[in-house]
């Protein structure tokens, strides 16, 4: 088993943590809501975090909308398969829990499903923030919801960009 070596990134909405194991990710999460509180290590350097930091910073200026990293998904086949369906939705769009558990073909599984989001491992790299409650409502966020206002926000603000270059 190889060892986990850290790195972390400044984003606009919080210090990430990026965790690599071998030649993938093993998390993105948001620094201060992790739940178990350890010390921060050493940063380190790797091809795949200059990778990432590269694709955020592209993310955030609005210059990327799809990551392309590889990814250590670690989780049921239905956890595995509620990931790799979030990474599906388009960018600046949402879709709710219940259109999701359809997507996943069992409309009973909509708690499951919720619960799966909210153990994705991987902030903004799988999209977990463009799920919403059926009424529209911004419902569940691991990385708290002001987190998820503030990217959705930012996704429809370049959407509206990319709009009004065309008029």
């Amino acid at each position: 088993m190889e060892s986990i070596i850290y790195n972390y990134y400044n984003s606009p909405v919080g210090e990430l943590e990026l965790a690599q194991e071998g030649e993938e990710l093993l998390w993105v999460k948001f620094l201060e809501t992790q739940k178990e509180k350890r010390p921060k290590h050493e940063a380190t350097k790797s091809a795949l975090f200059k990778k990432t930091i590269d694709q955020l910073d592209l993310y955030f200026k609005n210059e990327l909308e799809v990551f392309d990293l590889p990814l250590s998904l670690r989780g049921t086949d239905f956890q595995k398969e509620v990931w790799q369906k979030l990474t599906l939705i388009p960018y600046g769009k949402t879709i709710s829990y219940l259109t999701l558990s359809k997507q996943i073909g069992d409309v009973k599984a909509i708690r499951a499903v919720a619960s799966t989001n909210g153990k994705n491992r991987f902030a903004i790299i799988i999209p977990c923030h463009r799920v919403i409650g059926t009424d529209g409502s911004l419902t569940g966020y691991a990385g708290d919801l002001w987190r998820k206002k503030w990217l959705l926000e930012h996704e429809l603000k370049n959407i509206n960009k990319q709009i009004d270059l065309f008029l």
